[in-house]
């Protein structure tokens, strides 16, 4: 561990690396998804993993960071730092899909020349909230949350992951805890060895059904992720960000289990990856020594861009969607030079955004909120 300028606490340098890599592989994934013909031939197979461990790496740092500091700090200070980390870059992604909409033009989306721009700004305000738009507003046609920026849908659970903390599972005990990520384990599980396509894929459309996957991939990683934090005891583990790299890119990666006669052996999969492999993941990388100068710095670029990477890749990702859509047949081989062209372009951006707009701003909001 070394020192945060920005905490009074050491943290982890290895999981801020290894939340980097998750988030550079979810953009593999959404450059090879449109390649593909269903969950069954995507090439980056598992990449929507990511999610999942997103969400239990921030269960165990927000344990870490603020179980032991309710004693002077209140629900309400809580909530502003939280706003001050996440919503900056939120606003910026909904920003970004606002301006690309009208330029995203695909025989996939025949409706966004039909959209009235008032429409599409209402859409981007509703979205800089994080709220969910209705489906009466899904003015892109594929019935997501923001339709404006696709993986706002996982940070709507994140704040709601935040708020349930908050408010109560801060309090409970070890046992009661323990008894809760038992039962969104179990819960996790069925959802995964159940579902029709036999994975936790979902989430992001507001419907009874997508909204209950929303909340069973959220309340087992993020909790389990809290639990983790307050039983773990870390040891001192050598090449831990190589290994631990490697195993979630196996994990991520991974082909399809089972195929279309047995999907359920995928969801078993998956269960075990979320359920056991991530939670061992982010202890090995707690229990990580940072060895070299180079690596220190890998590790801390890999975690400053994590966060923006995620939130300004998709907008860029529309327009390759599009590119691929109209052009029937595309292949791998002919689509690799652009997908790299996209990955690069938004790591690019990424680091621009933390450095021209993410930090300034969350300076000035951390000034304003106090």
């Amino acid at each position: 561990m070394n020192n945060n300028s920005l905490s009074t606490k050491p943290h982890y340098p290895i999981l801020d690396g290894l939340r980097g890599v998750a988030a550079i592989i979810v953009v593999t994934f959404h450059l090879t998804e449109p390649l593909g013909t269903g969950h069954l031939d995507i090439l980056v197979n598992h990449g929507y993993l990511a999610v999942d461990f997103f969400f239990l790496l921030s269960g165990f740092v927000i344990g870490y960071a603020y179980d032991d500091r309710w004693h002077k700090m209140s629900i309400g200070t809580f909530f502003k730092r939280r706003i001050e980390r996440l919503q900056p870059m939120v606003v910026l992604g909904m920003t970004l899909g606002a301006i690309g909409f009208y330029f995203t033009d695909s025989t996939i989306w025949p409706l966004i020349h039909t959209i009235p721009l008032w429409k599409m700004l209402l859409v981007m305000l509703i979205g800089y909230t994080i709220l969910p738009v209705p489906l009466s507003l899904d003015i892109r046609g594929w019935e997501e949350m923001h339709p404006l920026n696709s993986v706002g849908w996982s940070l709507f659970f994140e704040y709601i992951a935040n708020i349930l903390y908050a408010v109560g599972i801060r309090k409970f005990s070890k046992t009661a805890l323990s008894i809760l990520v038992l039962i969104a384990a179990i819960a996790l599980a069925h959802l995964a060895i159940t579902s029709p396509s036999g994975d936790v894929s979902g989430g992001w459309t507001l419907n009874a059904e997508q909204v209950r996957v929303g909340f069973t991939r959220t309340m087992y990683p993020f909790f389990a992720g809290l639990l983790l934090s307050r039983i773990a005891k870390p040891t001192r583990i050598k090449h831990a960000f190589l290994w631990c790299s490697l195993l979630i890119a196996l994990v991520l990666y991974m082909p399809r289990i089972g195929g279309a006669e047995h999907v359920w052996m995928n969801g078993i999969y998956e269960s075990v990856a979320i359920i056991f492999v991530f939670p061992l993941i982010v202890y090995l990388g707690a229990s990580g020594v940072v060895e070299t100068h180079t690596e220190s710095r890998i590790c801390k670029f890999l975690g400053d861009i994590s966060y923006p990477l995620y939130l300004v890749h998709y907008p860029l990702v529309y327009f390759y969607v599009a590119w691929i859509s109209n052009n029937k047949g595309i292949t791998i081989v002919q689509a690799w030079p652009y997908a790299l062209l996209i990955l690069i372009g938004a790591i690019v951006l990424a680091y621009a955004s933390l450095k021209w707009y993410d930090e300034p701003v969350r300076r000035w909001l951390r000034k304003k909120l106090g």
